[in-house]
């Protein structure tokens, strides 16, 4: 509730902003209290699978992790992808054998703990949240699930603020052959085309090939056409690989212009 009282002083900044960009009030009130109560909703979820999964599995084995956050979502509302998803998510980290990959929306630590029981020994994930109680939470999860801070990296900020600091959270130089190998994108789909576009601009994405992966939940298929759109006017960097009810795996590769 204190949410929602602390964005009441918010209201004249956006009724400014509205008027000077032509925006319409009531959808940007509407937008603010949704994303309000999704956050309040994600806290509470947060929450109770943290302590459901935490009292419940076996500490120090990743598949009882993931065992565990299955048997809850069985019964309650859950942020984590569905088995069904994850199995997908499996297939693709088996395939790539990825060594650095990005998760933009950590949620629980669910996909985290599924990818990294996948990774090389030398692989490592950097997994970026928003919300400071669901980074804290999901990272406790991880470290549960038998994982060491070597092997991974929670930064606690939105995406836009995250994706210009990954050089050094990576050990990347601008003008390598080096990259991101996968990216796993399931935090706000409206940042799924500006979180693309800025990787690219920072030449975050392996050159000789990157797997983007989108989640997309009950979301419209606005977000989705416009991500697609951008692919599709790409066809010398970007494919589509896969396509799911709920995961669209592309492809992104930048061809030697020698």
């Amino acid at each position: 509730m204190w949410l929602v009282v602390a964005s009441v002083p918010l209201l004249p900044a956006i009724i400014m902003a509205s008027a000077r960009h032509r925006v319409k009030v009531a959808s940007l009130c509407r937008r603010a209290l949704a994303w309000t109560l999704r956050l309040l909703r994600g806290r509470v979820c947060v929450r109770s699978t943290h302590a459901f999964v935490f009292s419940g599995c076996t500490h120090g084995k990743a598949d009882s992790v993931l065992e565990t956050f299955d048997l809850y979502a069985d019964t309650h509302p859950s942020l984590c992808i569905s088995p069904q998803t994850g199995e997908a998510l499996d297939e693709a980290v088996r395939r790539l054998r990825p060594s650095r990959v990005l998760e933009l929306g950590m949620h629980c630590g669910y996909s985290s703990v599924r990818m990294l029981r996948l990774l090389p020994s030398a692989g490592r994930l950097v997994t970026v949240e928003l919300d400071p109680l669901t980074a804290e939470l999901g990272e406790e999860i991880i470290l549960v699930a038998g994982f060491k801070h070597s092997q991974f990296q929670v930064l606690t900020s939105s995406s836009a603020e995250a994706i210009p600091s990954l050089h050094s959270f990576l050990q990347l130089n601008q003008g390598t052959s080096e990259g991101l190998n996968l990216v796993l994108m399931d935090h706000d789909p409206e940042q799924y085309l500006p979180d693309l576009l800025a990787l690219e601009k920072e030449r975050l994405l392996c050159p000789s090939g990157c797997a983007v992966l989108l989640i997309y939940r009950n979301q419209r298929d606005g977000d989705r056409r416009e991500v697609l759109g951008h692919i599709g006017a790409r066809p010398d960097r970007y494919s589509v690989k896969s396509e799911l009810q709920c995961l669209t795996e592309i492809f992104y590769q930048r061809k030697s212009t020698s």
